[in-house]
């Protein structure tokens, strides 16, 4: 009788009726925890998401920019990127080269973007950070190690440390758009005295990184020579690390793609909805500079390919890939189709016997696509061009600052 009622107890576990045989079989199942901690226990391992928040100006968007959000993504698992209005920009550090919509463009395609929120504001205010923390549900609120002040000189990240929810990572040496804008500013300078020779050996400099001592310019600043140092591990860790398929359909573009911009981030797009797989050439400097003049590229060959490394809608890219598509380089990359867009510096390769898409043509896998933006690197040089002076005063606000932070900047691990 005693067995019989051991054997018919029944145990109520979380609303299923065990036996007492099944007790046993479900101690050895849950690890020797009832079903109520097993499924508790489940639940504590299938943790809350972390989502941190970055935010930035992102104007002229550049590998650097890309670099910080890449750090950002890896201290959370959601990463929301705050895009600086306009106003803003213009009231703490000059007029953006950039509108907002621009803007969003380019930090919607980097593939570590999560979710985008516009016209945010340059400085953490109480208010913001709360929406932060209750609307958006931020965890961390994330920037780089180089400070930002107002310009009444407090930092604009205060509010966030002091409340214990801030992170900061590396700042990406060898690039900033104070530098980009210095480039092309020095450039101008070049070419308005009329010395090819001298312009063409300057932009050799600060594309190649020759000098790291920087170039005195008339007012009196600095405009810092690019010391970009290019690593096969910076590469490694913008690059997707995996190939096409066996049975992929892949598509190949070429171009420039100096001073990455909207447009490109369009064609892109356009290209890779085309296929399976996007393989993006990136030309030499030399071939550039022969193509366009001797004041390109404004950046150099890696600078290049990791701004387009970075969008997600490329899969690949071939550093310095030859101006000529041949048959040999369709059978090695197994290319589907070769495309090109309608806006571009020069279109006039096709009427040109050495027409560098004669081959594709030929073959019948070559598609001219429209392009959805009219937007070329010229029109970015144009807009600082038109607007030197602005664009001049801001960068000599911009270069003390960038000049205190490395004459005092000190190691910071992690990348």
């Amino acid at each position: 009788m005693e067995g019989a009622t051991k054997l018919t107890t029944a145990y109520l576990v979380g609303g299923i009726i065990l036996l007492g045989a099944s007790a046993v079989l479900a101690a050895q199942v849950y690890g020797g925890a009832s079903l109520p901690q097993f499924l508790a226990k489940r639940k504590r391992g299938k943790r809350k998401p972390v989502r941190v928040y970055m935010d930035g100006c992102f104007d002229m968007m550049h590998y650097g920019h890309c670099n910080a959000l890449r750090q950002a993504r890896a201290l959370g698992d959601v990463l929301v990127v705050g895009v600086v209005s306009d106003d803003e920009i213009t009231l703490n550090k000059g007029p953006p080269v950039t509108p907002l919509h621009e803007r969003m463009i380019m930090v919607g395609a980097v593939k570590w973007v999560d979710e985008v929120i516009p016209d945010a504001p340059y400085a953490i205010t109480e208010e913001f950070m709360h929406k932060l923390f209750n609307e958006y549900d931020i965890d961390y609120i994330i920037h780089g190690d180089d400070p930002c002040l107002l310009p009444d000189g407090s930092d604009a990240y205060a509010l966030a440390k002091k409340a214990g929810r801030y992170k900061q990572i590396k700042r990406t040496e060898g690039v900033s758009t104070t530098d980009i804008v210095g480039r092309m500013l020095l450039c101008m300078r070049e070419r308005s005295l009329g010395d090819t020779q001298n312009h063409s050996s300057l932009q050799r400099q600060f594309s190649h990184g020759h000098s790291q001592t920087g170039d005195s310019n008339n007012t009196g600043t600095v405009t810092k020579i690019s010391n970009f140092l290019p690593t096969s591990r910076r590469i490694v860790q913008f690059s997707n690390g995996k190939g096409p398929g066996p049975d992929s359909r892949i598509v190949y573009i070429d171009g420039a793609f100096d001073l990455f911009h909207a447009g490109h981030v369009e064609i892109l797009r356009i290209a890779r909805e085309l296929g399976d797989f996007l393989l993006v050439g990136i030309h030499t400097d030399h071939t550039v500079s022969t193509t366009r003049g001797p004041h390109r590229p404004i950046m150099n060959l890696h600078e290049r390919s990791l701004s387009v490394l970075a969008c997600r809608h490329v899969d690949e890219v071939i550093i310095g890939a030859p101006w000529e598509v041949s048959k040999d380089m369709i059978t090695t990359f197994n290319i589907s189709l070769v495309v090109h867009g309608t806006i571009a510096e020069n279109m006039d390769f096709l009427k040109e016997e050495s027409n560098p898409y004669a081959v594709p043509m030929a073959l019948g896998i070559y598609q001219q696509l429209e392009s959805p933006l009219d937007i070329t690197t010229s029109t970015i040089i144009r807009r600082i061009v038109s607007n030197h002076e602005a664009f001049q005063k801001r960068n000599e606000k911009k270069e003390a600052s960038e000049m205190k932070y490395y004459e005092s900047k000190t190691f910071v691990s992690g990348e």
